[in-house]
């Protein structure tokens, strides 16, 4: 199967989850630059959301080989990036989820049930 709309999904949640940790990471170095007490640890979680960005792309990408690995990859990006960033996340971790969940929903067609 082409597994398109779940390669659209997590690619557009993970591009989407690293713009917003990035913004996160703008907002925890401003936040620390005016002394504010934890701007570094926003910072901090919003590069670790960045990571589990990169990691929703990679589940992307792999999700017409390994469906089921990279659904999980991808809902597992959802929930890290979402548990480091919350708010930041919502649209990324949305986008992250429902990919996921179609990968290990859907079958192939063609395929005995």
């Amino acid at each position: 199967m082409k597994r398109t709309a779940e390669f659209g999904l997590g690619l557009a949640g993970g591009i989407l989850g690293i713009l917003f940790a990035l913004a996160g990471v703008f907002f925890g170095e401003v936040a620390q630059s005016l002394a504010v007490e934890e701007g570094g640890l926003v910072a901090g979680l919003s590069w670790i959301a960045l990571l589990f960005s990169v990691l929703g792309i990679i589940g992307a990408v792999l999700v017409r080989k390994k469906t089921v690995l990279a659904s999980i990859l991808m809902l597992v990006a959802a929930i890290g990036g979402f548990v480091c960033i919350s708010f930041f996340y919502i649209l990324p971790g949305i986008l992250l989820i429902i990919a996921g969940i179609m990968g290990l929903v859907r079958k192939d067609k063609g395929l005995p049930e």
